[in-house]
């Protein structure tokens, strides 16, 4: 079966840190493109990072020079390092992995709260 696990989420003042962590099992990493969304309340979701098969990444402009996408085909894991944090940073984010072969299936986790307040 196919698993996708977010962790690393949690309570930071504005300024901070936070690491997430996303360990994919039941699929072939290494042909996934790996990305992290995330929904604020009201609003559509949004891509925050991606970074593909052959390690190409592509950020949101509102997260870009603050936040960092890494994968690690050994560990079925990709990260999202997240400095700098704005209370705006505030929503559950999700990590999503994407085939990119036929029939080029979409798996998603269910996600780690992200809360940036004073």
């Amino acid at each position: 079966q196919v698993q996708v696990v977010e962790s690393g989420g949690g309570l930071v003042q504005p300024g901070g840190s936070l690491r997430l962590s996303c360990v994919a099992s039941g699929i072939t990493f290494s042909i996934y493109e790996m990305g992290w969304y995330r929904q604020a309340p009201g609003k559509q979701r949004e891509v925050v990072a991606r970074i593909t098969s052959g390690g190409t990444i592509n950020y949101a402009d509102s997260v870009k020079g603050r936040f960092t996408i890494s994968r690690d085909n050994a560990k079925n894991t990709v990260n999202l390092q997240m400095n700098s944090l704005k209370p705006e940073d505030t929503t559950v984010y999700y990590c999503n992995a994407r085939e990119t072969r036929h029939p080029f299936r979409d798996y998603w986790g269910q996600g780690t709260q992200v809360t940036v307040s004073s």
